[in-house]
Order: C-alpha cells, then structure tokens, then sequence
C-alpha cells in the first residue's frame, strides 16, 4: 500500500474534518461572533480548494516529494501561527496559510491516488485514517481546555508527523518534462468532468453548511454540553470508520451509481433530522447516520473522479470544486441559520442534495456504472472490443484497445531441406533431354 500517499490524504483532509470544533473555538475563544467565524472557516478552505486549482497539473513538473514537503511545510506554519496568537487578523493569516498547504498536500495524494492500481481501497485507507484521528482529537480537545488554539495545533501537528514519510514519495524524473507537455491535451471525459465537479461544490455545500454548525445545534438547541457534542462527534465518526471498511469490503459489486445516488437521498434525510434535534437521541441518530454514510459516497465520488482520468487530473478538480463548496460551507450554514433557525436550514439543504444526485448519478452510469472487469474482452465489429471497470484504475493506455488489428505472428519451425535434396519420381539419366522417344 502506498502508506505516504495515505499519510498525505489524512494530513490534507484533518482541517475539513475538525471543522465544527475549529469554527466554535474560534467563535468562544476570540472575539468573533458566530457567522465571523464561520467566514474564517470558509476562508481556511477556499485556500485549500484554490491549491487545488493551482497545482492539479503541474505535480509532475515540481515532483510529488517537493511538493509535499512544501505543502506540509506551509500548514505547519500556518496552523501553529493561529493556534499560538491571539490576534485576530494573524489568526485567519495563519489559516489561509494552513488551508493552502492542507490543499496542496491533498493535491499530490490524490494525483497519487488516481495512478494506483485499486484508487478506491487507497481512497478508503485514507479516509479510514483520517476519520480515526479526527475522532481521537474530538475526544481529546474538551479535557485541554478552552481556547481556539488546541484543533489548530492538532492539524500542524498532524502535518509536521507526516513530513519524515515524503521521503518515500519519487522525485521528479526524466519522465516529468513528457508528461508535464502531456498535460497540454485535453482532459478526458471533459462534459462529464465538468457535471461532476459542478455537483460536488453544491452536495459539499449542502453536506459542509450542517457540520460547519452542528457544534452549536449541539450546544444551542439541543442543550448538550461540549464533553457530550465532542463524545458524539466522535462516536460519529467511529460509525463512519465502519462505513469506510463495509465500502471497501464492497468495491464495485454495486457499481458506483447506486452507492452514490442512494447514498446522496440517505444523506438529505441525515440532514433534517440533525438540523432539526432538540435532545440528545435526535441529535446522536442523525450525526450518526449521516458520519456513516458520508465517507460511503466520497470514497465512491474520489474513485468515480480518479476512473475519469488516470493521471489523475479529473480527481484534483473535482476535489478542489468539492473543496470551493466545503470552504462556503460553514458561511451559508451560519447566514441560513440566522435568518431561517437550523430546523428550515436543514428542509433546504435536504433539498439542494436531492437536486444534485441526479445528476451525479448521471455520471456514474455514463462512466462508471456495473462494467465488467479488465479482462473481459469483446470482440465485435462496431463495438468496444473492452469494457474495463472504473474501480481498478488501470491507465487507459495499457488496456486492450477497440478492435485490435491482426498481427502476424512469426513461428520458429525447422528449416526447410535445400532444393538439391530432392529428385524426380523415376529414374532419370543426368544427361537425357525432354523430346519423343
């Protein structure tokens, strides 16, 4: 398994992850009100999603390991800059520095990711990893007191943990200058491309605009303490854990359009439930649910994004336009919150998602759906002569193409005997010339 590319993935995804404690401390611990921390949230993420956007081609060029270690770097500095200051406007510095180099860090997992030969069990260890520590820091930061810095510094921490393993990353080769002229042409896949991408900002929205302020449904509507809202985060996202590994177990049996169509309408009703909770079961069930599930879809999102492109460009893209969404999360949640009250807040996310899984699933079918594995082979004339499944990530241009010309095929025999060693059937004078008798 490529464990640096997962270490990668957990570093980058740890700040979407801490989210609703990031956003609470920052509202309880400076002098910020609820929708001016929501806005530091969102900007920390927009600078993750525009690393995204900067870099998605152009890994090959700088190389995965300096541009890990750049990235790292960057939220080491930036996360401990803010959880060490008291001033407001070096703390939001420090959090776009951080959500920049969380977004680069991301960028060079997932353009890791997409040239594995199974994305989807990488994708899934990445975020079994992720959701594993994140649960750990929601259990652990209540009893360290109160504060904004303590899920900051967790992040940095996580960052500066995972640089000694970009040793393993490669280096920029001689191959970097053909694939970097390579990443002139074309995406492949470009409509359906783009319609992923364009669904992923709005379902992160939807899904980002709740976790941005479930922390204060918790605490405000629910009457939960914080010890109570961080056990059930955590617990939430052990649930989550759970889904993961039942969706590697899974892989493609189901394809990816059922997972990801089904899984997006479970979600929407995750959503009101949560929104809508007044005490501790409502609360529990709803975050529950939802934590498992939503690591489900986006590990068969990634996956479906990887399959688009095996250089991986579709997958840094996508996850970058999901990046935009999650980033105006935490905003959105907090101004429909303050107009509308959590409960109608909730009603119009559960619809917003159940507008955008139609066309997500869309796209599964088109390019995903149940197609057969790489080595079933079909040969007709007028049709691709191979259907190979998404999920195995094999690049495009080592799979069997549509029909395959004819090749001879040169077969060692025995050398034939000289013509001398042959001879008329009857007897015959050396000398004797043809005519009448």
């Amino acid at each position: 398994m490529p464990w640096p590319l997962v270490a990668l993935f957990t570093a980058g995804y740890l700040a979407p992850y801490l989210l609703p404690t990031t956003v609470g401390r920052l509202d309880s611990g400076l002098p910020l009100s609820a929708t001016q921390a929501g806005a530091v949230g969102s900007a920390l993420l927009l600078s993750s999603a525009s690393a995204g956007f900067l870099l998605a081609s152009r890994v090959d060029r700088f190389g995965p390991r300096t541009l890990a270690r750049v990235g790292l770097a960057l939220a080491v500095l930036g996360y401990g800059t803010a959880a060490f200051s008291a001033s407001v406007p070096a703390v939001v510095a420090g959090a776009l520095l951080g959500g920049f180099g969380s977004g680069t860090a991301t960028t060079v997992a997932a353009t890791g990711i997409a040239g594995q030969p199974d994305p989807h069990r990488t994708t899934t260890l990445g975020l079994l990893s992720v959701s594993a520590l994140a649960g750990a820091v929601y259990l652990t930061v209540p009893h360290l007191g109160s504060g904004h810095g303590q899920p900051l510094a967790a992040i940095a921490l996580t960052a500066l943990a995972v640089w000694p393993l970009t040793g393993r990353l490669p280096v920029r080769t001689a191959a970097a200058a053909p694939q970097a002229r390579r990443s002139r042409n074309p995406l492949p896949h470009l409509r359906a491309g783009l319609v992923l991408a364009a669904a992923m900002l709005f379902w992160s929205l939807a899904q980002n605009s709740l976790w941005g302020v479930s922390g204060r449904i918790g605490l405000t509507q629910a009457h939960l303490t914080e010890a109570t809202v961080g056990a059930v985060f955590a617990v939430a996202l052990g649930a989550g854990l759970l889904g993961v590994v039942g969706a590697g177990a899974l892989g493609p049996r189901l394809g990816r359009a059922l997972p990801v169509g089904a899984g997006t309408v479970l979600i929407a009703g995750c959503i009101a439930l949560s929104a809508s909770a007044t005490d501790l079961a409502t609360f529990a069930a709803g975050e529950i649910a939802w934590n498992t599930l939503y690591p489900i879809v986006l590990s068969y999102v990634i996956g479906l994004a990887a399959s688009l492109d095996p250089r991986g460009r579709w997958a840094v893209l996508v996850g970058s336009a999901s990046s935009l969404g999650t980033a105006a999360g935490p905003l959105t949640g907090s101004v429909l919150s303050a107009q509308a009250g959590f409960p109608a807040m909730g009603t119009i996310l559960a619809l917003g998602l159940l507008v955008v899984a139609l066309p997500i699933t869309a796209v599964a079918l088109h390019t995903g759906g149940r197609p057969l594995l790489s080595g079933a082979v079909r040969r007709r004339v007028g049709t691709p002569a191979a259907v190979v499944a998404a999920s195995t990530g094999t690049p495009a241009d080592v799979l069997p193409q549509p029909e395959q010309p004819v090749v001879e095929i040169p077969i060692d025999t025995a050398a034939a005997p000289t013509r001398q060693a042959y001879d008329t059937a009857g007897p015959r004078q050396a000398a004797a010339t043809p005519g009448p008798s």
